[in-house]
């Protein structure tokens, strides 16, 4: 009985074991999955704006969330010489300013990648000009943009002219991107969708126009100017105008157009915004040449005909005149129209205002968020200095830009104030910043972002603890013992079933 009981003893053991063991492994190799990174992918955007182009390099993981990419700034490159629209005259001559930044961004990316990195190049208003004034010109400017690229290792995926709303929804990615609105990693250091996050509203400034994007508080009721945008497995209803024309250095072509016109004499002109003794001579192609200047042209234009401007660095006339470039009237008094005609949901919730509009305060020496009280009184301190006195008080001086600041401001004053319709009480809500992190703020992340909702994500890698010859091995093997071990305790249970039988039998027939 010894004996039976032993073998039967050792076989549930081993059947028990081998149970454990499948399961064990099987929950193991499921669960044990070691996820190995696809490592980063890169992206290429030019952004070419009206004054230049910058180059920005975007690196994200190749593994996605909710299918648009993590992605952050890994490298900027502003190109030497003016933006692409002003070379309309001349296509083949932009290559080598591109060349310089193209040589830094190999250096960049893993030569391996380079073949898979796309490039996409984004034009804006200054092109959109170019485009109404002179298509073909265009067309030229960008097709020569196509070729050079066809003989870069990167995988080109096009030159375009972007549209102006889309400019500013894009701006609008970036700005609540970079500020953690769309994601933001939890205490497991995953990343999650913020609960009940409110977005911030996007204020741009270029050279060439100018754009405005929020949520309003009702997107039902300006359909029309709302463009719907899905980012992380939510929607999106963003109210976004683009105003062409009034971007900074347009704004001050149509300026100075506008001096020459109430001036008595043509050969030479005060300038208010201009500080005090500078002078300066410019063409009148210079700011006559220009599809937002055409119709203040004058009946006797000379392109190359100079014209003298001459500062006087009043804060006062400046202001005064500065407001001649914006239509308060079309709209007669109604609140959700402030200028140009343009129907505007009232500006709600924080903002940030970034290029032109941050640069423009960092000459001012304000940052960040201040008072209008602060900006205005700011703003008059410096349209009052002598153009003596101002090199000593910029942090970065370079003439162009130096000379006009003081017009600058005072065109962000009428914009956002007057415009926008921006109050002593919500001013205080807008953020002047230039870039949050190592990103700056600029549409071209945005649109990155876009982008990468159409690149596909890859497949993660998938490393399991046992090689999947050696699991099944172990799986069949541990099956084939369990069987067995079944197998041997049913033929004993038979076994010992009989021999209960058998003495019985014996004990009936006994003889007495």
């Amino acid at each position: 009985r010894m004996l039976t009981r032993t073998p039967s003893v050792v076989a549930q053991v081993f059947l028990l074991l081998s149970i454990v063991l499948v399961i064990a492994i099987a929950v193991i190799q499921i669960n044990q999955q070691q996820i190995l990174s696809p490592g980063l992918k890169y992206g290429i955007v030019l952004d070419a704006g009206s004054s230049r182009t910058t180059v920005y390099v975007y690196e994200w993981p190749a593994e996605k969330e909710n299918n648009t990419g993590v992605v952050s700034q890994t490298f900027k490159c502003n190109v030497k010489g003016p933006g692409i629209s002003s070379y309309e005259s001349s296509p083949g001559a932009l290559a080598k300013p591109l060349d310089d930044c193209l040589n830094k961004v190999k250096e960049r990316i893993p030569v391996h990648l380079h073949k898979n990195t796309s490039v996409y190049l984004g034009a804006t208003a200054g092109m959109r000009l170019l485009r109404l004034q002179n298509e073909s010109a265009a067309n030229e400017v960008l097709a020569s943009i196509q070729n050079y690229f066809r003989a870069q290792p990167f995988e080109f995926r096009g030159a375009q002219i972007i549209t102006g709303p889309e400019e500013g929804v894009y701006g609008w990615i970036t700005a609540n991107y970079l500020m953690g609105n769309f994601l933001e990693r939890n205490l497991w250091r995953t990343w999650v969708h913020p609960y009940r996050k409110e977005t911030t509203g996007a204020l741009d400034l270029g050279g060439a126009s100018t754009q405005i994007s929020f949520i309003p508080e009702d997107s039902e009721e300006h359909f029309n100017s709302t463009l719907q945008v899905k980012l992380y497995g939510y929607n999106y209803n963003v109210y976004t105008h683009s105003y062409q024309c009034y971007g900074r250095d347009e704004a001050e072509k149509r300026f100075l157009a506008l001096l020459l016109q109430k001036s008595n004499v043509s050969a030479n002109v005060d300038n208010p915004c201009y500080p005090q003794n500078y002078n300066t001579a410019l063409t009148m192609k210079y700011f006559f040449g220009s599809l937002c200047t055409q119709s203040l042209r004058p009946a006797n234009y000379y392109p190359n005909q100079l014209v003298n401007f001459h500062g006087t660095g009043d804060p006062a006339l400046c202001q005064e005149m500065v407001s001649l470039l914006f239509n308060f009237t079309a709209c007669r008094d109604r609140q959700d129209c402030p200028f140009n005609g343009i129907h505007q949901p009232k500006a709600k919730g924080s903002f940030v205002a970034f290029s032109g509009f941050y640069y423009t305060m960092n000459a001012l020496n304000l940052s960040g968020h201040f008072s209008l009280d602060d900006f205005n009184s700011s703003m008059w301190f410096f349209c009052s200095q002598s153009w003596a006195q101002l090199q000593f008080m910029l942090p970065k001086f370079e003439e162009i830009y130096a000379r006009s600041y003081c017009f600058s401001a005072n065109f962000i004053y009428y914009l956002l104030v007057r415009g926008y319709n921006f109050n002593a009480e919500t001013w205080p809500q807008i953020h002047f910043q230039k870039e949050v992190g190592n990103s700056s703020i600029a549409w071209s992340l945005g649109y990155m972002l876009s982008l990468t909702n159409m690149i596909p994500a890859e497949g993660k890698l998938i490393q399991l603890p046992l090689k999947p010859s050696l699991f099944v091995g172990l799986l069949v093997f541990l099956t084939a013992t369990a069987l067995l071990c079944l197998l041997f305790l049913v033929y004993l249970c038979i076994v010992s079933h009989n021999r209960k039988n058998v003495p019985r039998v014996e004990h009936v027939f006994i003889p007495e």
